[in-house]
């Protein structure tokens, strides 16, 4: 039983106008089932279709401050100097008294 390549070629294209016309066979019977049951239960293209989503599209956001922009410091620490301008993360030398540490 061998066969060669071009029968097998010939077969394949004889198998993929069978599965193409098996498809659309299918396919107009899905949509006639779809459209019978809109019918039926009273739905619109937009019912299924879904909603859009709420909100500001993406890309809308204000821009965001450029990173050269700094506050000026509020706590200072004596000893080595170093400020902190009261956002983020506080730094362990500010401890929990910090108007030892307010800049006047």
């Amino acid at each position: 039983m061998a066969t060669t390549y071009k029968e097998l070629l010939a077969r394949r294209e004889q198998l993929e106008q069978q599965i193409a016309s098996a498809r659309a066979n299918e396919v107009a019977a899905v949509i006639s089932q779809i459209q019978d049951l809109m019918e039926s239960y009273g739905l619109s293209i937009d019912d299924i279709a879904g909603k859009k989503r709420r909100g500001r599209p993406a890309g809308s956001a204000k821009p965001k401050a450029k990173t050269g922009d700094t506050l000026p410091p509020m706590y200072q620490d004596p000893k080595t100097g170093k400020t902190w301008s009261g956002r983020g993360r506080a730094p362990a030398w500010l401890g929990t008294n910090r108007a030892r540490f307010l800049i006047s």
